[in-house]
């Protein structure tokens, strides 16, 4: 009989949204722990990066001096009209580098940005 009247009090508390009281959990992990040596060490400092020998592509086709400095390691590429016009590289493979910043044989980091100043082929 004290079965039947448990389950009924179950019953009606959860038809009231009031959950039955769940037993106590413990925890078998200490309470503090001890810190150690690789948390209080100081991080070595990163090795500087190796310098790259900027490629000279001047008279090269835009794509090819594109594919020149990434082949090398060099992805921070920005593109310039270098008649001044502001026209937009849609097409690469039709213009020509006629300067680039930084200058070819210096020596830079790989997250230099690079600059080509390329204009149409014939113009």
């Amino acid at each position: 009989m004290r079965t039947i009247a448990t389950a009924a009090a179950v019953l009606a508390l959860s038809g009231c949204g009031v959950q039955a009281p769940s037993p106590p959990v413990t925890s078998t992990a200490p309470a503090t722990s001890a810190p150690t040596k690789a948390s209080t060490a100081p991080t070595p400092a990163r090795p500087s990066a190796k310098l790259i020998k900027v490629p000279d592509v001047v008279g090269v086709n835009h794509q090819t001096a594109q594919n020149t400095m990434q082949a090398i390691g060099l992805f921070h590429l920005r593109e310039q009209d270098a008649t001044g016009q502001g026209r937009l590289l849609i097409w690469d493979r039709n213009w020509v580098v006629v300067r680039q910043t930084p200058r070819a044989g210096k020596k830079v980091a790989p997250e230099t940005v690079i600059t080509l100043f390329s204009k149409k082929i014939g113009e």
